[in-house]
């Protein structure tokens, strides 16, 4: 069974994790999704989100102490929750294995949690590319309004864009938070280089990213953006904060970071991408050379490799505190 503590209607990442790795796995055992494990008899959990699934992680611990119980770490794990929650402290110890989705993902573990972790990269169907229209350079958003994606740092870079570059910025992302959807709504109103398009499926905000020139990624924290992931296996370039999350996906040389929340940083790699065709063919390249990472196939041996192991395993020692 796997927990997610995101429903289908969320369109969030955690719950297309789920869904995707749950297609995997019925190839080989009977799988389900859920919210929340309800005492239901399973041969193994898989929880996404170490605070929030933090209850059926206890409950399982403690009701199937023999069973493999596997928790994914998302972005707000790794790089808020561990450092302060105690329930997302306590979800780490009673893990019989941990999976991190980035290659800079085990950073923030304790060195005697390393041990269990397992790096999965996530993966998206490649898309042959379509090439964006010639008259406007096309920036595509693609994550919901919340602090996390730092919605902020893309209307603050208009302003560092002179009017002579042909600009357009489309963002498509659900309003989690009143404010910053009003706020993208007043800056769409007021500024014709930017459309906030809300909430779309995620073919659609796949062909969005598919026909832009490139995707740009701000956020300040992620676990291992697939946004990011579907963007480079449909050919598209990417800008992106130098975060540890996407870093971990991109590799340490991509010449496409900027300094997280500084966007002015980020208006400069805009317009040097719009500017300049031979920095934007060493963005493709440099994508180019990592989309084989993101190949379903591989994702999928990973994770049945991981559950299989872990049945056959003896859980490891729980511990009932941080």
């Amino acid at each position: 069974m796997i927990i997610t503590p995101r429903a289908k209607a969320s369109n969030a990442g955690n719950w297309h994790t789920a869904a995707r790795w749950a297609r995997f796995l019925r190839k080989r055992w009977p799988t389900t999704v859920a919210g929340q494990w309800d005492g239901q008899p399973a041969d193994c959990l898989i929880c996404l989100h170490a605070r929030r699934s933090a209850e059926s992680i206890q409950a399982f611990a403690a009701a199937c102490p023999d069973k493999p119980l596997i928790v994914v770490l998302t972005g707000t794990d790794l790089y808020r929750d561990i450092r302060a929650d105690r329930t997302a402290q306590q979800s780490l110890e009673l893990a019989t294995h941990l999976v991190v989705l980035n290659e800079l993902g085990l950073r923030p573990l304790p060195a005697r949690l390393r041990a269990k972790t397992t790096v999965i990269l996530q993966s998206a169907p490649p898309l042959a590319r379509v090439p964006p229209s010639s008259l406007r350079f096309t920036v595509a958003v693609v994550g919901h309004l919340r602090d996390e994606k730092d919605p902020q740092l893309v209307w603050n870079m208009l302003d560092h864009i002179g009017a002579e570059v042909p600009l357009r910025v489309v963002h498509a992302g659900a309003p989690y938070d009143e404010a910053l959807g009003r706020k993208a709504a007043s800056v769409g109103q007021n500024d014709p280089r930017y459309e906030w398009i809300g909430a779309q499926p995620r073919g659609r905000a796949r062909q969005l990213m598919r026909r832009a020139h490139v995707l740009l990624h701000p956020s300040v924290m992620e676990g291992g953006a697939q946004v990011v992931i579907e963007a480079i296996t449909s050919g598209t370039p990417v800008l992106a904060s130098r975060i540890d999350g996407n870093v971990g996906l991109l590799g340490r040389d991509y010449a496409g970071l900027f300094a997280t929340g500084d966007a002015c940083a980020a208006a400069r790699r805009v317009e040097r991408a719009a500017r300049e065709p031979a920095f934007l063919r060493t963005l493709a390249r440099q994508c180019r050379l990592r989309a084989s990472l993101f190949a379903p196939a591989r994702e999928a041996a990973a994770i049945t490799t991981l559950v299989d192991n872990a049945l056959q395993q003896r859980p490891m020692k729980r511990r009932k505190s941080p």
